[in-house]
């Protein structure tokens, strides 16, 4: 399989999925997070990427061993309120799109440029906007 190339420094952000190969040791996104590595750029994760990618059957020695090697990003008072922000400019409702909106927050507030490893190309586009690179996974 073709290796995908970022062109950027910066910050590579992980969504959900993100996450999810890379605890999987999916091997186009391991290459990708490698590459960013050596390009310089810092890795992170918002805090609800934890949440919602682990599941029953996740490795904790292996959760444990990735995060380490992650900034992850909290989400607080501040950083919630500007994902709900994000929801009522887009028209997304929170129910459905909290998480997402709390990572594209978190991503939009990285160091610039900033790529974005994600499954949800089309929500994470209207949340973001042009500013943020999004790299389907």
């Amino acid at each position: 399989m073709a290796r995908r190339k970022l062109t950027h420094e910066g910050t590579l952000v992980l969504d959900s999925e993100g996450l999810s190969k890379l605890l999987d040791d999916d091997e186009t996104v391991v290459a990708l997070v490698m590459e960013a590595r050596t390009r310089g750029m810092e890795v992170v994760i918002s805090a609800l990427t934890v949440i919602e990618a682990v599941h029953a059957r996740t490795n904790k020695a292996r959760l444990n061993w990735v995060l380490s090697g992650l900034r992850v990003v909290p989400v607080g008072d501040e950083e919630a309120r500007a994902a709900s922000a994000l929801l009522m400019e887009t028209g997304l409702h929170g129910h459905k799109y909290a998480i997402d909106a709390a990572v594209a927050e978190a991503a939009l507030r990285q160091q610039r440029p900033v790529v974005m490893l994600t499954s949800d190309v089309d929500d994470m586009s209207r949340l973001c906007g042009a500013r943020v690179r999004l790299v389907p996974v």
